[in-house]
């Protein structure tokens, strides 16, 4: 004779059952990747400036780990023209981690203008897009912090507009270039090349 079992144990015997057969559903929480370490800021690049364009403060530690350019400008020079092959050198090679920054300075009397003109200026006639900072001293004893400290590093203070200095991606290495550096060919181009190609 069949006995049928107690409705408390024939419900657990059931739902027992169900549980062979279910799928297995692993809930797991995906593992989030881990943060990108930032380049620790060298002493050299330990400065705030101000932005040519709205005069905000702006960080030159932003510019960690990558090679940078710095170049001190002038609206009214001879040199004037670099601004296009400087803005091409940026355009060309700010994907492997290139920086031009630009600095006008009037030390040679030939940046007169004020903020706002030299940005106009910049943009409208060279289509310049790389970083560029407000009015500054780059010789002397008014030079500013950077620029004395880009001297000391080198052995050469801007005597001209459009001195350039490739400053290395640990912030450490720096190599001067004068006037007549040509962004886009010669040993300006050589060095760049060869501070790029290193991690």
């Amino acid at each position: 004779m069949y006995t049928l079992a107690p409705k408390p144990l024939l419900l657990i015997a059931l739902f027992s059952g169900a549980a062979m057969f279910a799928p297995m559903v692993w809930s797991a929480t995906p593992a989030t990747p881990a943060a990108t370490p930032q380049p620790l800021c060298p002493a050299l690049l330990k400065q705030d400036v101000l932005r040519l364009q709205d005069e905000k403060p702006q960080s030159l530690c932003q510019y960690s780990g990558k090679v940078v350019v710095v170049v001190n400008t002038a609206s009214f020079c001879g040199f004037t023209p670099q601004y296009q092959g400087l803005e091409a050198l940026h355009a060309k090679y700010q994907q492997r981690g290139l920086v031009v920054l630009g600095f006008p300075s009037n030390d040679f009397s030939q940046e007169t203008g004020s903020n706002k003109e030299i940005a106009d200026f910049c943009e409208n006639t060279f289509g310049v897009k790389f970083p560029m900072f407000t009015k500054t001293s780059v010789s002397g004893k008014d030079a500013s912090p950077l620029f004395k400290q880009l001297t000391a590093k080198t052995g050469v203070a801007p005597s001209w507009n459009f001195y350039k200095y490739v400053i290395a991606r640990d912030g450490v290495s720096v190599v001067s270039f004068d006037s007549k550096a040509d962004p886009s060919s010669g040993k300006l181009l050589q060095e760049i090349e060869k501070q790029l190609a290193k991690p």
